[in-house]
């Protein structure tokens, strides 16, 4: 093959524009003895693909053993999927019994009144009985207010005497 050709299609398999059959002549003109000096440096490229052509892989591979791993872990993962499908089957069943099942005291109906004197007693016995126990939580920051003032009591104190007044 001439040079200028070569050098042409060389250009062309850089840009990723060759033909196989392009390839495969500069494969054929790097395998010569006769390449052009500024174009050596490429040659190792090119007989590089025919090496790794007539390389081969000889080791065996153990398919038999491969399956039988994976046939393993398919079981091992379908026995999981099938607890895990019985486990979210039970808890529908579970929550579709405690949503829809009927209340226990069915025959009274809690927190209504007929008779409006009735409600208003039992609301005012729920007020009275919410009162006492806001007073006692008042009563608790009643302390908490004297505790207050007498820290300030000895802290302002211990302050005074460290600046020496």
């Amino acid at each position: 093959m001439e040079l200028y050709k070569v050098e042409r299609v060389l250009e062309k398999y850089f840009e990723g524009e060759t033909s196989i059959a392009e390839e495969k002549e500069l494969q054929d003109y790097f395998a010569t003895q006769q390449v052009a000096p500024h174009l050596e440096k490429y040659a190792a490229l090119f007989n590089h693909f025919a090496v790794a052509k007539e390389q081969q892989f000889e080791q065996e591979m153990p398919m038999f053993e491969i399956q039988k791993e994976e046939n393993r872990n398919k079981k091992r993962n379908l026995g999981w999927m099938s607890i895990a499908a019985s486990v979210v089957v039970l808890m529908g069943i579970g929550t579709y019994v405690f949503y829809h099942s009927e209340p226990v005291n069915n025959s009274k109906d809690l927190g209504t009144y007929d008779d409006p004197e009735v409600a208003f007693k039992e609301t005012q016995k729920a007020l009275s009985l919410l009162s006492k126990n806001v007073n006692v939580g008042i009563e608790s920051v009643k302390y908490v207010e004297e505790y207050q003032i007498a820290k300030n009591k000895v802290f302002r104190k211990t302050k005074n005497k460290s600046r020496g007044i």
